[in-house]
């Protein structure tokens, strides 16, 4: 059963309703289209709760998508680069997010910088598919993995915000 912090971002995004994946090249402009709508409601929902955390952009044809997003730490913005492809299997198939610049500095990542989503979202996604898209990747797979895991890498001294970079950069 779902908690009340899921129900509540699930609610915020709109379902989708076209079945389609990029290999339907038929359906797929209107899948796409659904895609675009969900994720502008998103953002848009994010800035009024003033929790603003990604950008994201697609290529041409809808199937490779690349952005930023960030995390607020101590008052400290970091900030990483995103991408994932949109597998031929979705929307049956959560596509995998990676973050490359994180690649090897935790357990829950695997090779190419992807992140693990399989224990709590991956079944999530399986139950809800197709009505699930990008933006409740982003809200139900990516926020919540950055929510844990960037805090305890910056712990760890594994990620450093850049104005600390830069002064050690300067101290040498």
């Amino acid at each position: 059963m779902a908690d009340e912090a899921t129900r509540r971002a699930v609610s915020q995004v709109p379902l989708l309703k076209t079945h389609a994946g990029p290999r339907d090249r038929a359906l797929w402009p209107a899948r796409l289209k659904e895609e675009y709508q969900a994720l502008i409601r998103s953002v848009e929902a994010n800035k009024a709760a003033d929790s603003d955390w990604f950008r994201l952009e697609s290529n041409a044809d809808g199937t490779r998508w690349s952005g930023s997003c960030w995390f607020i730490h101590e008052l400290l913005r970091y900030e990483f680069r995103v991408e994932f492809d949109i597998p031929v299997t979705y929307p049956v198939t959560a596509p995998e997010v990676a973050i490359p610049e994180l690649d090897g500095k935790t357990a829950k990542m695997y090779r190419g910088g992807k992140i693990c989503l399989t224990d709590h979202f991956a079944p999530l996604w399986a139950r809800n598919a197709p009505r699930f898209g990008l933006a409740h990747l982003m809200a139900l797979g990516l926020a919540p993995w950055l929510a844990v895991e960037i805090p305890d890498l910056i712990g760890k001294g594994l990620v450093v915000h850049r104005e600390q970079q830069s002064d050690a950069a300067a101290a040498e």
